[in-house]
């Protein structure tokens, strides 16, 4: 009995402890994430070219875990917030991710209105604490 007890006392601290890990990566003071080559209201032709970039903290693939570092994720109209950022982002084409440690990408949006957010993951994807994100920007593909 004391033998179940106790693998089922460490199954829920195992259960506990990576809960709490969830979005707990700190992040400096002061870091920030932002566009380079575009900004808010921009009109913009295909293929677009968005660079990132990085202020305070440095840029290390997936998996890497490395104090002050994470990779970008490029959300495509779309939003992260309240308990989203305790998760990893998900991938798929409205968050794009760029675990390769990337600092641009080349696409092709859609014509119309677009909404663009970068979002600084940690090795597992998930937001810093507090999180690392741009402004959200409106631009129009033609």
């Amino acid at each position: 009995m004391n033998k179940l007890v106790s693998i089922a006392t460490l199954a829920a601290t195992m259960a506990v402890s990576a809960t709490a890990l969830a979005g707990e990566t700190p992040a400096p003071a002061g870091a920030s994430v932002y566009f380079i080559n575009i900004k808010n209201g921009d009109t913009l032709s295909n293929p677009v070219t968005v660079q990132f970039g990085l202020k305070g903290m440095g840029v290390a693939p997936a998996g890497t875990e490395k104090e002050h570092t994470g990779h970008h994720h490029l959300i495509i109209d779309e939003a992260i917030e309240g308990e989203e950022l305790n998760e990893p982002i998900p991938a798929d084409e409205q968050h794009v991710h760029f675990g390769g440690g990337q600092t641009e990408k080349t696409l092709e949006l859609p014509p119309g209105t677009h909404t663009l957010q970068l979002v600084l993951g940690d090795w597992s994807h998930i937001p810093h604490n507090p999180p690392i994100m741009s402004e959200k920007i409106t631009v129009t593909v033609k």
